[in-house]
C-alpha cells in the first residue's frame, strides 16, 4: 500500500496542492488527470521520492518495492537490453553485480565466502535464478526480439527503446507502478499488450496518460488534480469526465427538486454499472459505483476550447485519386504501389508501423513533398487545410504575437482585435495571452494557435498529422467533437485510440510495399479483420 498523509506542494509563485491524503491500494489502477500544469508529473516524483513536498510524507508497506518508468531514452546507452531491464529491480540487480565480483577474486577469502553465501541466499529470495529468462520473457512480448537482448541500447531505434524501458519499468512485478505517458511512441500492437498487461496486474498501479482510450481499458479509479486539491473517485475516465459534466449541470440546476436530482445520478450510474461489468475489475467497481451519492460527485474547474469547423463550400464530386505513388528517403523504399481513392465526406486514418512514413505520406498528400513516381489527383472544388507534425513549419522565423499573427488568415470583416480577441479567448487565450509572442508558446498552445487558424480558413478538407500531440485531455475531447461533426473531409494520422475509433471511416495503413484500404471501416474493426491483418504483413515484407 502507498499512502500520501498531508501532502503539500508550494512553490514562489503558486501552491500546486494542499493537504492530500490519500491510500493507494493492492489491485487497483489509478489514473491521475488534471488540466496542464496542474502537478500530475510532479506528484508522481513526489511519490517516487525524485522530489520534495513542502510539507507531508509518503510512505510504502514494508518490503514493498516502486519502479518507474525512466523518461530519459539516453540513460542507458551504455548498457545492454537485457542489463537494461534487470536494472529495474534495483537491488536484484546489485547482488548480481557484488556475487559477480567476488567470485572473480583471484584471492577468495573464507570472509568472502561468507558474503557471498548471505548474497546468494537474498538472490534466490528475489528470484533471482530466474531473472534473465523473465526479462528476456517480458521483451519478446514487447515486440524484442531475443537476437536484440545482447545490443547496446544506444544501437535501438526510439520505439524500440521506448519498449525496453517499459519492461524494466514493469520487471520483478513490482508492488508500486508508477507510468508517466506510457503509451508515447509505442505502436498499436503494444499498447493492447500493455492494456491486457495492466488490467490483470494484481499490484497497484498509477498512471499519468492524455489517451483515453488506455485510461479506460486499464483504470479502477480517478485522481483527479484539480481545485488545489487531489481526490479519488471511483471508476474510469469516461464515468469521471461523464460525471463531472452531471455535476455541472445539476449544479447549474440549483432549483430542481432533490428527488429529480437523485433519479438523474441513479439512471446515470446504472448506466456505467452495466458497462463496468464488462470490466475485469467488475465485481468490486460495480458495488462502489452503486454507493456513490449526490455530495460524492464534483464539477470539474477544466476548460474546454470551442472548436468548431466550418466549410466555405461543399466538396464536389471527386475528393482524392492516388495512384502508384512512390516515395524513396536517404535510398531506402518509404512508399511504394500506393493506389487509394477517397471519397467527399469521408474520414480517412492513416496508419503505419513508422510515424516517419504515415507523415511522409500525408506530406506527399498537402504537396509539401514531390513523390518519385505516381499521381496525386484532388477534386477542383477541394479546399485543403494542413496541420503538419512539426509545428514549427507553420510560424516559421515569424516571432510576432498570436493576435497579429491570427489576423493574415481571417476574412477582411473580422481581423479586428475585437473578433480576434473574443475569437482567441474560446480557445483558452485569455487576457494578454493573445499577446504572447510565437517563440515562447507551449506545444499546446501552438496546436491551438494552428487550429484556429484552420477555423478562420474554412478548408473542406483537413489534413491533420498527429493533431492530440501537445494537447491536455480537455482539448483532445474538444478537436475530437468537433471533427465528428465537421460536414467535410478528414485525413489524419494519431496515436489516440479513441480518436481514430470514433473519427474515422475509413482506414489505410501504409507500408514500404503498398497500402491496405479499407473504405466503410472503423479502427476497432480493421483491427479485428482477419483478412486486412494478413494485407497488413504483405505490405510490410512479412
Amino acid at each position: 500500500m502507498l499512502n500520501v498523509n498531508n501532502v503539500s506542494m508550494t512553490f514562489t509563485d503558486r501552491t500546486l496542492y494542499s493537504d492530500v491524503n490519500l491510500n493507494f491500494t493492492e489491485g487497483n489502477c489509478y489514473g491521475i488527470i488534471g488540466a496542464n500544469g496542474a502537478g500530475k508529473s510532479t506528484f508522481l516524483r513526489i511519490l517516487e521520492g525524485k522530489l520534495q513536498p513542502s510539507s507531508g510524507t509518503v510512505t510504502l508497506g514494508p518490503n514493498e518495492r516502486m519502479s518507474s518508468l525512466n523518461q530519459d531514452h539516453f540513460a542507458f546507452d551504455d548498457q545492454t537490453v537485457l542489463n537494461t531491464v534487470i536494472q529495474g529491480y534495483k537491488r536484484l540487480y546489485e547482488v548480481m553485480q557484488e556475487k559477480d565480483a567476488i567470485y572473480a577474486k583471484a584471492d577468495f577469502t573464507e570472509a568472502d565466502g561468507m558474503k557471498a553465501a548471505e548474497l546468494e541466499g537474498e538472490f534466490a529470495e528475489m528470484d533471482g535464478w530466474n531473472a534473465e529468462s523473465d526479462a528476456d520473457q517480458l521483451l519478446q512480448q514487447l515486440g524484442i526480439p531475443e537476437e536484440m537482448h545482447g545490443t547496446l541500447m544506444a544501437e535501438l531505434t526510439e520505439g524500440d527503446k521506448v519498449k525496453v524501458l517499459l519492461a524494466q519499468a514493469l520487471f520483478g512485478q513490482p508492488d508500486v507502478l508508477l507510468l508517466d505517458e506510457p503509451t508515447n511512441g509505442l505502436d498499436t500492437k503494444t499498447i493492447s499488450w500493455l492494456e491486457n498487461f495492466l488490467a490483470d496486474y494484481q499490484k497497484t498501479v498509477l498512471v499519468v496518460s492524455h489517451d483515453r482510450h488506455f485510461l479506460n481499458a486499464v483504470c479502477t479509479e480517478m485522481c483527479d488534480v484539480d481545485f488545489g486539491k487531489i481526490e479519488l473517485y471511483v471508476g474510469n475516465y469516461d464515468f469521471w469526465r461523464k460525471s463531472s459534466e452531471l455535476a455541472q449541470q445539476l449544479k447549474s440546476n440549483a432549483n430542481a427538486k432533490k428527488e429529480e436530482q437523485k433519479k438523474q445520478l441513479q439512471e446515470f450510474i446504472a448506466r456505467f454499472s452495466a458497462n463496468a461489468s464488462k470490466s475485469k475489475q467488475a465485481t468490486s467497481r460495480k458495488k462502489q459505483l452503486e454507493k456513490i451519492t449526490l455530495d460524492d460527485i464534483k464539477p470539474s474547474s477544466r476548460k474546454y476550447p470551442y472548436i468548431k469547423f466550418n466549410q466555405q463550400r461543399e466538396i464536389g464530386n471527386d475528393l482524392l485519386r492516388v495512384k502508384d505513388l512512390a516515395l524513396t528517403v536517404d535510398g531506402v523504399p518509404a512508399i511504394s504501389n500506393a493506389s487509394f481513392i477517397l471519397n467527399p465526406g469521408e474520414k480517412t486514418a492513416i496508419i503505419s508501423r513508422s510515424d516517419v512514413t504515415a507523415t511522409q505520406l500525408l506530406q506527399l498528400l498537402a504537396e509539401e513533398v514531390k513523390p518519385d513516381s505516381g499521381s496525386i489527383a484532388w477534386g477542383v472544388t477541394t479546399r485543403r487545410g494542413y496541420m503538419p507534425k512539426d509545428l514549427n513549419s507553420v510560424f516559421g522565423d515569424n516571432n510576432s504575437s498570436i493576435l497579429d499573427w491570427l489576423r493574415q488568415y481571417a476574412p477582411k470583416d473580422q481581423q479586428d482585435n475585437t473578433f480576434l480577441r473574443g475569437f482567441l479567448g474560446r480557445m483558452l487565450f485569455s487576457g494578454d495571452d493573445v499577446l504572447k509572442q510565437l517563440s515562447v508558446l507551449s506545444g499546446g498552445e501552438k496546436v491551438r494557435s494552428i487550429i484556429s487558424k484552420l477555423m478562420l480558413e474554412e478548408p473542406n478538407v483537413l489534413i491533420l498529422d498527429d493533431p492530440t500531440n501537445h494537447l491536455d485531455l480537455e482539448s483532445i475531447t474538444s478537436l475530437n467533437d468537433a471533427l465528428v461533426d465537421f460536414p467535410g473531409s478528414v485525413i489524419f494520422t494519431s496515436h489516440d485510440h479513441e480518436f481514430i475509433q470514433t473519427i474515422a471511416d475509413h482506414i489505410i495503413e501504409v507500408g514500404p510495399k503498398g497500402v491496405v484500404d479499407r473504405a466503410g471501416t472503423t479502427y476497432d474493426e480493421f483491427l479485428a479483420h482477419p483478412v486486412a491483418r494478413e494485407q497488413v504483413k504483405q505490405i510490410y515484407g512479412d
